[in-house]
This record gives C-alpha cells, sequence and structure tokens, in this order.
C-alpha cells in the first residue's frame, strides 16, 4: 500500500473510511461506500484503513470512533465525519466540496 503522504497527495481526491472488522456500523458502510463508488467513477479514491491494523496512523488522525471517513483533496484535509451516512448523503459530501 502507498504511504499515507503519498495517498493523500495524489491528483484525484480521496476518501479514506477508517473501520474496525467487530463494528456493526463498518460493515453497513460497505454497500454505501460501493454506491458511492459506482456513482462518481474515477473522480474519488475511496481506501479502507483497518483502525486495529493501522493504530499509530489511527491515534496520529485522532480517530476516536469508527467508522469515520476523511477526504482529501490536494494533499488537505477538506471534510471529516464520524457515523454512519447513507450513500445520498455521502455522494452529496464528495461531489460538492
Amino acid at each position: 500500500m502507498l504511504k499515507f503522504g503519498e495517498l493523500v497527495t495524489s491528483d484525484v481526491p480521496v476518501l479514506i473510511h477508517f473501520f474496525a472488522q467487530w463494528n456493526e456500523g463498518c460493515a453497513a458502510m460497505n454497500p454505501v461506500l460501493q454506491s458511492v463508488a459506482g456513482t462518481v467513477g474515477e473522480q474519488l479514491r475511496i481506501v479502507k484503513i483497518d483502525v486495529e491494523k493501522n493504530g499509530e496512523l489511527a491515534e496520529a488522525l485522532r480517530i476516536k470512533q469508527v467508522p469515520t471517513m476523511l477526504l482529501y483533496k490536494g494533499g488537505a484535509m477538506i471534510w471529516r465525519q464520524s457515523g454512519f451516512m447513507n450513500a445520498e448523503a455521502l455522494i452529496n459530501v464528495v461531489t460538492t466540496l
């Protein structure tokens, strides 16, 4: 996998989904993320990061709750949200920012 810095500075905006395998809210986000990916196509890159396997990164970014999503554009975090979101709301966020 790319290093985090390389990932968030890509030319395409990046939506990072921090999740945990055991969390029901995270599992519920899987079809939402698939719907978002299908709708926005190559205009957005979606990356899932397991907080249990990437504890140092989660701590550095102060991920206290899962699911948490971060949207990066041009290397800068432009949006952050914790908790479940439906596909329509998430598509609205990623297409308007």
